[in-house]
């Protein structure tokens, strides 16, 4: 994808996207096509793995959270990410998950768009989860065990619903009235139609029967959520809220009975579930699955598990897909992020003005002259 190719006539012009403006983009294609369109972009790039350069995200840890940023370009594009996690934020009325991202083009380095990203990580972490069961888990998987009932729930039932014909989702939170919010809003959703929620007392109740597990809890600490007395033959267990060092969520012996399946393995390594265990244990990369370089699921009875950190690429893919389809669709706004000069090596032209006024003492002294 040649990114460039569609900057506009302003050379140094960046599209800004709002909360607002992406809601608007998911109203107007409907959730169920947006996460479609999403998945599919995610899919495609990583069909092209090697031509990304790639790093483990950056990040800067405290006691209550953790700010990332998260790198990744091709020959053509350039993205980040800023992302923060903090857990205790929702006592103060903040989302425990904020984040903002740029595409630029890499040829020039111009910024072509800011995009707010709080509302798409949850989005493009939901079609990532839908892409790696795609190939991971049994196909005539129906029934979901969803642990933990956040921001990002709705968009995980949502994915699963309609990429993968998911049919009942069982549920689970410590927080009941976290259930009761997924519930009411999935209730009175169209887009879940024909999806059977059934509110659980308790993890195992929740997984017991499930086909495709998914884990997407917050806490910041090493958490033992799914143990491996409680797997099933051909379940698939799809592991999303461990995301940072000393945060977890599945017992190591889960690991030890599943094969494995990872985005960067250096940066799971770190973050994962996988950072309970020896740097010999063997995993494999999502994207040689789905080149075909190495098996996925061998058999019906086999225990499969995405160890799935989120990395920079599915935020590359989500933010082309945004800027492809904001043009489309004539959203957003364009922003002055850059100094347009009309001298390129005259920088000082800006301030010029303002250096040449002259200031009240030295008019003074002037009229005195």
């Amino acid at each position: 994808m040649n990114t460039a190719k569609t900057l506009s006539a302003n050379r140094i012009g960046t599209l800004f996207l709002s909360p607002q403006d992406v809601a608007a983009l998911i109203g107007r294609q409907g959730i169920a096509s947006t996460l479609q369109g999403l998945a599919a972009t995610i899919h495609q790039d990583f069909l092209r793995w090697k031509s990304f350069d790639k790093a483990p995200r950056v990040a800067s840890h405290s006691a209550d959270g953790v700010i990332e940023l998260m790198p990744i370009a091709d020959a053509s594009t350039y993205t980040f990410k800023y992302v923060n996690g903090h857990p205790k934020n929702t006592a103060q009325g903040l989302s425990t998950v904020m984040a903002f991202g740029v595409l630029a083009d890499v040829a020039t380095g111009v910024p072509l768009l800011l995009s707010e990203l709080t509302l798409t990580t949850a989005l493009r972490t939901a079609a990532t989860s839908a892409v790696a069961a795609r190939a991971l888990a049994r196909p005539d998987s129906r029934v979901m065990a969803l642990i933990g009932n956040g921001a990002q729930s709705e968009f995980q039932a949502l994915v699963f619903h309609h990429l993968l014909d998911i049919e009942e989702i069982r549920l689970f939170d410590i927080d009941p009235q976290a259930t009761a919010k997924l519930m009411r809003n999935l209730q009175a959703n169209p887009d879940a139609a024909g999806l059977r929620l059934i509110p659980c007392a308790s993890v195992r109740e929740a997984v017991r029967g499930a086909d495709i597990v998914t884990t997407i809890t917050a806490d910041k600490t090493n958490a033992t959520i799914i143990t491996a007395d409680m797997l099933e033959p051909g379940m698939h267990i799809n592991g999303v809220g461990g995301d940072c060092p000393g945060k977890t969520e599945i017992h190591a012996d889960v690991l030890r009975a599943a094969s494995v399946f990872v985005e960067f393995e250096p940066q799971t390594r770190i973050e994962g579930d996988l950072q309970h265990l020896p740097a010999d244990f063997a995993v494999t990369e999502l994207w040689q699955v789905l080149t075909g370089k190495a098996p996925g699921r061998s058999s019906a009875e086999q225990v499969t598990m995405f160890d799935s950190v989120g990395f920079a690429m599915e935020d590359f893919s989500a933010l082309r897909y945004l800027y492809a389809q904001a043009q489309a669709l004539q959203l957003g706004a364009p922003i002055a992020l850059m100094a347009e000069l009309s001298d390129p090596k005259d920088l000082y032209r800006l301030i010029r003005p303002a250096a040449n006024r002259t200031s009240p003492a030295r008019a003074k002294l002037t009229e005195s002259a």
